[in-house]
């Protein structure tokens, strides 16, 4: 459903869109050497899409919002989590400014191998933990999974101005009530 909302925002975006493919390629474990393309075709390795690694088909276009899928440079606010809005696409690098942490403003360059980026109109609510948000928007199309999942999500918001639920199921179309999973047994060993 993210990258769903994310492909839909870019295309609300006014500007030229491009596209960044990724360069894959397996390695032996000890680093020595590499698996033939018959073994693991490139198209295959083209479609898998390991949490926290970025699409091999990355869109972006000026003026969007990324996140950082991995720590680069902490010290400069690189960090996993980072959000920040892309200003110039370079065919080698990428120029953005830091949305997010003790660097906000600071202007950066992203060298390019395979960006470590995703688009982020939306995020899960997993990589919205521990980010404060002005607008939080939730799409609550299914019941919440994990424990304190519901409660990550809605503490994300700065106020209750900035914070739009939609919890339609769309497969019958009726409106849904959310719980909040607790796991008692996770609080009782404390």
């Amino acid at each position: 459903m993210v990258d769903k909302i994310n492909n839909y925002m870019l295309n609300l975006i006014p500007g030229e869109e491009v596209l960044f493919p990724s360069s894959d390629s397996i390695a032996n474990a000890n680093g020595s050497g590499s698996y033939t393309n018959t073994e693991y075709p490139i198209e295959f390795l083209n479609t898998i899409k390991p949490d926290g690694l970025p699409n091999h088909a990355l869109k972006l276009k000026v003026g969007v919002p990324v996140l950082l899928l991995r720590n680069i440079d902490q010290r400069a606010g690189l960090c996993n989590g980072t959000r920040l809005v892309i200003r110039r696409l370079g065919r080698w690098s990428i120029q953005a400014e830091i949305l997010t942490g003790t660097n906000v403003g600071d202007q950066v360059f992203l060298p390019r191998r395979q960006y470590p980026i995703a688009l982020c109109f939306a995020m899960t609510i997993s990589k919205s933990q521990g980010q404060s948000l002005e607008h939080v928007g939730l799409c609550l199309q299914h019941q919440v999974f994990c424990h304190g999942q519901l409660y990550v999500a809605i503490s994300r918001v700065t106020s209750r101005q900035g914070l739009k639920i939609l919890s339609c199921d769309e497969e019958v179309l009726e409106w849904l009530t959310m719980k909040n999973i607790v796991y008692r047994e996770v609080l009782n060993n404390c």
